[in-house]
């Protein structure tokens, strides 16, 4: 994704922009570098499963790209990495109005 806000952390990257749904899609990235083909499925998997967990707010196109050191984080770490990222955006809304920050 070429434009929208971005947060880094070690760990990962996580590009947001806004898309007009009343929904929030997420794309993964996980490339070679990453590791072989059981690493960044598990990498993929963890980061699915923390997506699915999460209330980001509605509206918007996410895309998490991981780092090479996700390959030895745990999931905990991960899920801390997408918590310190979405805060960083402002992703987690005000209630009030259901729009970031």
């Amino acid at each position: 994704m070429r434009f929208g806000k971005r947060a880094r952390h070690p760990l990962l990257h996580v590009v947001a922009r806004e898309n007009g749904l009343p929904m929030t899609r997420a794309g993964l990235s996980v490339s070679r570098r990453v590791g072989g083909s059981v690493v960044r499925n598990l990498v993929k998997r963890r980061l699915r499963e923390i997506w699915r967990a999460a209330e980001p707010v509605p509206g918007f196109d996410v895309v998490t790209i991981a780092q090479p050191p996700a390959a030895e984080a745990s999931f905990e770490d991960l899920a801390a990495a997408i918590e310190q990222c979405m805060g960083r955006l402002k992703f987690r809304g005000d209630a009030s109005t259901g729009r970031p920050g």
